[in-house]
């Protein structure tokens, strides 16, 4: 959305002040709190009063107050994703800065709202976050501040992303559309004030957690341009977004942390003032894991003068970032005029929030009372709803009305998962609980979780693990004599060996309860939860029939974990962690008293329908610091299906997770899949709504499905283009194609219209009819691609460029019109760093899908042919058209990319009009002694060589010289290629 000037505010801006006005007894008189004043005389006047230890104080997340002047604490980031979340207190004890989780509506992940496709809906979900936001701020404004940092916009190129239930989509446009819509909710429609100030997360290129402050992403101009910035740029060029936050990765080999696009090209795409923030512990790792800058005063300098405002660090703990901006000053490194820049966009968001008015702004009146309302808890079941995607559908679904006896069974069949960014849902209806209160009493609900029961003998002592049943729990021990309810855990398989224990005896499950060097366990956590998830653990065959227990909770190694990860039994039967192998490990008969699947199997056999709810966990499987190594359902949950599906013909799988998953087998074998993400606190009626019909399913897949591992490269491969990732590129067999979504009705398309040809700076329109040819109604995602017939460069397969959810009643039709600015079908041209909208044919695709293509038109683009390239220009090294083995790493600490290259990498500049060139110059340095070349080839990496400069060692990366070499002349168009004989940096080159 872009936010429009109006004259009249809605009902909340006739409600009375609450805490966000600023206290009478200070300064009430100040200009500054003056709103009849524009805005920019307001910040001067303020700025003006404040000492320059004050500016400097205002640089960290949690802002002081100042009472001189009546202005009271200031936080930024409050935790918004899908609903408000959780905050920080900076009054907590005995540990500042603890977590707050809020009860508030809790929505579907952020990928289930992406696959809704439906921006009004999203935009009325942002605005509930907002207005919750706003109700807790007024009871804890210390707590619950208004700078909200969500959404999340970074491109799902890899499913396997720890983080993907965070984004939107792998494609920019759906991406730039749905943040704007939720960005945009959250911010408000009032021209002068904000409900809240949503931060967009994480800039850039953010999408592995492997190594996630350590690695570089590597960015082609194109990939950077035409995909990454794509995904941030609408929601801030909209007004809908007042900022973004600084990703942990490097990009091109400098740190996001301190990288000058947050001013040079994130500030270019707006009129209005941002205000940028780090992430936590951003500043630190420039000294730390990045080594980046020697001090923290020179790398708190360059965050600062890249466009940076806030620091997000050391917790509540500002003295660190004041310091070392005090230090820089004296040094320096940076001038009161830097700080002041960064503190003015500060406070035109502080401003814009109200907190200067005297009546608090229009959204100040909005209190605690609307958290959770019913409005909003219908919301949240519509969402849902409409995040749902059905996959494949043979006739099974909607379930008929006679279907009076419904078998549900699986491991997420009676729960409800959150994840690391959700808020406490305020109630939780269950997949069961929702089919059955569907069924009311004529209905009949069989089934269970479908886990295995177990208990645990120890083979020393012959007794039991035996767990607590006090809400508490208590210490696990072998002490049992029988396998009672304290003696009985559920298992719960995520996949790969991972698996939690639950105990019968409180229904609570098993974790690690401290960490000294023989730590012990106790049956304790509600679920799954917290930084570390100490409630991991796998059993190993012992290979004599016994098992032996792991702890799997070392998901990263830390210095205050022990040596061991075995379970040992101590002298007074106490379990604890008391080996390094399996070796010395406790060996335990284990029992199965109940098995899972073939308790599933007697709930499905006979029943009308089998409805198995599987999927993730998400705090195990894949989450903030954690990757997935595959997409397959968990072992014992495939195993499930299988079982389910032989003994009731009538099998609906439904996938509960976060991500693209490789259902070959169920995809070839079960009459009826459907997805959703882990979708909050209605997930169970909005489940039974679509699987009765009471809701037509219009979800779609906001990314490919692959079927296989093996299809994706490594998840640090970045570069989309060459690498052929996410649908635009990839050239494979999808499982499940971008955009695929099934209906219970069916749509006809009919009479595609689309003008002939267009100018550059035209508009590209196109109409097409949509019939409802079905006998329900439904919502059909009217999705139009294109695609570029010729081009001097490689072009997408397809490319998202609109899209338009629409109702439709049986056989009623609509003429679905939907518009395209020319200039979006251009692309990135490297040979002259500008957007270039070629003069070509575009395929204008319009269906259900990117796989379902109904109508297909062209159009004319009167664009421009790319000329040659003039090496005799200077041209940069990263402005290649193809490469091998070279990463790209920054020209100095500052600005600028060059390539980094090793012996036998090589980059090509194709389509070069050589005038008989007499001699190579190039900029390049070299850290490692000794000697390097550039060899200047044609044709290929091993054509004719045309000359060879060396390059002998600068001895320090940064260190460039200029370089030259005779070449043999030649003329004509060729494509030439730079081949490296050693290590060196090419920043740039010509050929003269």
């Amino acid at each position: 959305m872009r936010i429009r000037p109006r004259t009249t505010v809605p009902l909340l801006a006739a409600l009375l002040t609450t805490t966000l006005a600023a206290p009478a007894a200070a300064g009430t008189d100040y200009p500054f709190r003056d709103p009849d004043l524009p805005l920019e005389r307001r910040i001067d006047d303020l700025l003006g009063r404040l000492t320059l230890d004050e500016k400097i104080s205002l640089l960290h997340q949690y802002q002081p107050p100042i009472p001189r002047l009546g202005i009271g604490r200031f936080k930024t980031g409050t935790e918004a994703l899908h609903g408000l979340a959780w905050s920080t207190d900076i009054h907590s004890t005995p540990d500042p800065g603890a977590v707050r989780t809020a009860t508030a509506t809790v929505f579907p992940q952020a990928v289930g709202l992406g696959s809704t496709w439906d921006r009004d809906l999203i935009e009325r979900v942002g605005t509930v976050v907002g207005n919750e936001t706003r109700g807790y701020n007024s009871a804890d404004p210390d707590v619950w501040g208004l700078n909200t940092w969500a959404p999340v916009v970074n491109l799902l190129r890899d499913p396997r992303w720890g983080r993907n239930e965070e984004g939107y989509s792998e494609d920019p446009h759906l991406t730039g559309v749905i943040s704007t819509a939720y960005a945009g909710g959250m911010r408000g429609d009032d021209p002068h004030h904000l409900r809240t100030a949503p931060t967009l997360k994480h800039y850039l290129a953010n999408n592995n957690e492997v190594r996630r402050d350590r690695t570089s992403s590597n960015l082609r101009p194109r990939v950077k341009h035409e995909y990454d910035e794509q995904a941030f740029r609408p929601a801030i060029a909209n007004n809908a977004a007042t900022g973004v936050m600084s990703a942990y990765n490097l990009v091109n080999g400098r740190p996001m942390t301190a990288h000058a696009d947050h001013d040079d090209v994130v500030r270019s795409w707006t009129d209005q003032t941002l205000m940028n923030v780090t992430d936590a512990g951003g500043p630190n790792n420039l000294v730390g894991s990045q080594a980046y800058y020697p001090t923290l005063a020179e790398a708190d300098a360059a965050t600062l003068k890249a466009g940076v405002d806030s620091f997000t660090v050391d917790n509540t703990n500002a003295t660190p970032t004041v310091e070392a901006i005090r230090t820089a000053l004296s040094r320096g490194l940076l001038t009161e005029a830097d700080v002041d820049t960064a503190v003015r966009h500060i406070l035109s968001i502080r401003f814009r929030l109200g907190e200067f008015d005297p009546d608090g702004g229009p959204y100040a009146g909005i209190t605690m009372d609307v958290v959770n309302s019913p409005e909003h808890q219908r919301l949240a079941r519509e969402a849902a709803a409409e995040a749902m995607v059905l996959l494949k559908n043979e006739g099974t679904l909607p379930l008929a009305a006679g279907d009076r006896t419904v078998a549900v069974v699986g491991p997420l069949a009676d729960t409800l998962y959150t994840d690391w960014y959700s808020g406490r849902m305020p109630y939780q209806v269950t997949p069961r609980a929702g089919i059955t209160e569907r069924l009311g009493e004529s209905g009949t609900v069989t089934g269970g979780e479908a886990v295995d029961r177990i208990a645990l003998r120890s083979v020393d002592t012959g007794r039991y693990v035996t767990a607590g049943s006090a809400p508490e729990g208590a210490a696990l021990t072998a002490a049992g004599t029988s396998a009672g309810n304290n003696e009985q855990f559920d298992v719960f398989d995520w996949g790969q060996g991972v698996l939690t224990l639950r105990s019968v005896a409180n229904g609570m499950y098993v974790e690690r309860a401290d960490f000294g060097p023989t730590s012990t366990f106790v049956n304790r956590a509600p679920q799954p939860r917290d930084w570390f998830v100490h409630q991991q653990f796998s059993l190993e065959d012992a290979g004599d029939g016994t098992v032996v227990i792991k702890y799997v909770g070392y998901e990263t190694v830390n210095d205050w974990e022990g040596p061991n990860n075995y379970l040992t039994v101590a002298a007074d039967g106490t379990l604890v962690l008391g080996s390094p192998d399996a070796a010395g490990a406790a060996r335990f008969t284990k029992e199965t008293l109940v098995s899972g699947v073939d308790s599933a199997v007697v709930a499905a056999t006979g029943a009308d329908a089998a409805v198995v709810v599987v999927g993730s966990m998400p705090f195990i499987n894949g989450r903030e610091d954690h990757d997935r190594t595959t997409m397959a359902l968990a072992e014992s949950q495939a195993e499930l299906v299988r079982a389910v599906r032989a003994a009731n013909p009538n099998t609906v799988v439904v996938v509960e997770n976060s991500y693209p998953t490789t259902l070959t087998w169920e995809q070839d074998n079960v009459p009826a899949i459907l997805w959703t993400t882990h979708a909050g606190q209605e997930t169970g009626r909005a489940l039974a709504d679509v699987l009765f019909g009471d809701v037509n399913p219009a979800g779609r897949l906001t990314q490919t499905w692959y079927r296989s591992d093996a299809d994706l490269p490594s998840i640090l491969e970045y570069d989309i283009i060459k690498a052929r990732r996410t649908y635009q590129y990839f050239d494979g067999d999808p499982l499940y194609a971008f955009g695929h979504g099934l209906s219970y009705t069916t749509f006809r398309y009919d009479r595609l219209r689309v003008e002939n040809s267009v100018r550059p700076n035209g508009t590209v329109r196109v109409s097409v009819d949509v019939t409802n040819t079905g006998r329900v109604a439904g919502d059909e995602v009217v999705q139009l691609y294109t695609h570029q017939r010729a081009s001097r460069d490689p072009q997408p397969n397809l490319e998202l460029r609109a899209f338009e959810r629409v109702g439709l009643e049986p056989g009623q039709r609509r003429t679905v019109r939907l518009t395209v600015p020319a200039r979006e079908l251009g692309h990135w041209d490297v040979t002259r760093n500008r957007w270039v909208v070629e003069r070509a044919t575009h395929d204008v695709l319009v269906g259900g899908s990117s796989a379902d293509i109904r109508q297909r038109g062209s159009v004319q683009v009167r664009g421009e042919a790319i000329p040659p390239r003039e090496l005799d220009r200077t041209t940069r090294g990263v402005d290649f058209d193809d490469y091998a083995g070279v990463d790209l790493v920054d020209t100095s600490k500052e600005r600028g990319d060059a390539v980094g290259a090793s012996g036998g990498d090589w980059v090509s500049f194709a389509d070069a009009d050589l005038d008989r060139p007499r001699a190579l110059t190039a900029r390049v340095s070299r850290e490692q002694a000794g000697a390097a070349g550039v060899e200047v080839r044609l044709d290929s990496p091993t054509g004719p060589l045309l000359g060879t400069a060396t390059v002998r060692s600068t001895g320090d990366r940064y260190a460039y010289t200029t370089v030259t070499a005779p070449l043999r002349r030649v003329d004509g168009r060729r494509t030439v290629y730079l081949v490296f004989t050693g290590d060196l940096r090419l920043d740039h080159f010509s050929l003269r």
